[in-house]
């Protein structure tokens, strides 16, 4: 239905910032709500934080609440994530996401296309 690239991943120390994009083909980006998930080596992949397709209400894992911030701009078919006061341990591979599900759902087998994933690491 639609295919999703991340860009905007790299190096930083800690306490900076880093702004990633997810670029949406297709013309149905606005039917889905959109979500940032993220997996470090050995550990599960975890949602991080995930905006509705409707009325753009948004979620955020506790560990990432207040420090990072989640957009879609529609028009553009490209969805954000601008992260600030970065800590060691959001290191990780991050994936962007779509779901055709109401709400903000949270869960991975809620998601039905992911990108390719963008790596973040942030040294301390």
């Amino acid at each position: 239905q639609v295919q999703l690239v991340e860009s905007g991943g790299g190096l930083v120390q800690a306490g900076g910032s880093l702004r990633l994009s997810c670029a949406a083909s297709g013309r149905t980006f606005n039917t889905y709500a959109m979500g940032w998930f993220r997996q470090a080596p050995g550990k599960e992949r975890e949602f991080v934080t995930v905006i509705s397709r409707n009325d753009g209400n948004t979620y955020y894992a506790d560990s990432v609440k207040g420090r990072f911030t989640i957009s879609r701009d529609n028009a553009k078919n490209t969805l954000y994530l601008q992260m600030n006061s970065l800590k060691p341990e959001d290191t990780a591979v991050y994936y962007c996401a779509a779901s055709r599900n109401w709400g903000t759902p949270t869960a991975r087998n809620e998601y039905d296309n992911w990108g390719q994933g963008t790596q973040v690491t942030v040294s301390s």
